[in-house]
């Protein structure tokens, strides 16, 4: 039992596709390695074709507590307010979304047939926008079982929990993750990788150094130079 799937077995669930649209969702949250929420929020605004990048745009709630008198910032141990004095028998709990944004390169392939995809009338219009996808996460994480099964893909192991999980989407993250260090594990490769992921930590290390968007670029496309001819999806239009 594996705990990440390998790019030979991510091309088996792109071929066990029966629509260009469940091919573009394994093939987004692989070449990617982007998070099901961002991949099923992108639109076809979010793609620049000429540059050849996608704009993943990643809103994190957070709740913010503040006194119910004098409108102050509290923590939650607080039991006076720190500005007016007030006993906290109560506060006042706002919801903030936190909005952070990185561009991504992508593929030749991948691009290729997303702008068919686009120009066929593929993307689903909704709240004055072209979704790429037209489905949520349930139905996400279904259609990635479905194809997995098809292509007949065993269960992934979580190394932490030992627990044997179907092939979801965040298998396909975890299986990009995985495969851009074995190609690179030095720590630029670790900053670079990191950098593409999104992930809140890197950014104390994004501060000593920001990537050039040349860098990324290469860093990037090495991942997909094997000499292996890569066809698209195999579906009829």
């Amino acid at each position: 039992m594996k705990a990440y799937l390998e790019v030979d077995e991510v091309k088996k669930l792109e071929a066990a596709a029966d629509t260009t649209r469940d091919w573009l969702l394994v093939r987004l949250l692989f070449h990617l390695g982007a998070r099901v929420s961002e991949v099923l929020s992108l639109t076809v605004d979010n793609i620049d074709f000429r540059r050849g990048t996608v704009t993943i745009r990643h809103l994190k709630t957070r709740t913010k507590a503040s006194c119910a008198k004098c409108g102050s910032s509290l923590g939650r141990s607080h039991s006076f307010c720190p500005k007016c004095g007030e006993k906290i028998d109560e506060f006042v709990a706002k919801e903030q979304q936190r909005q952070r944004m990185r561009t991504l390169p992508l593929d030749k392939k991948t691009l290729a047939v997303l702008a068919d995809y686009v120009k066929r009338g593929g993307p689903v219009r909704r709240d004055d926008k072209d979704y790429i996808f037209e489905f949520g996460r349930h139905r996400a994480w279904q259609i990635i079982a479905d194809l997995a099964k098809k292509a007949g893909l065993p269960k992934v192991v979580n190394p932490e929990s030992g627990r044997k999980h179907n092939v979801s989407p965040h298998r396909l993250r975890d299986a990009f993750a995985v495969h851009a260090m074995q190609l690179n594990d030095s720590g630029v490769g670790l900053r670079l990788l990191q950098e593409h992921l999104g992930h809140a930590s890197f950014d104390t290390t994004a501060k000593y150094r920001k990537i050039s968007g040349k860098e990324h670029r290469d860093w990037y496309d090495a991942l997909w130079q094997k000499g292996k001819k890569d066809d698209g999806p195999q579906v009829k239009a």
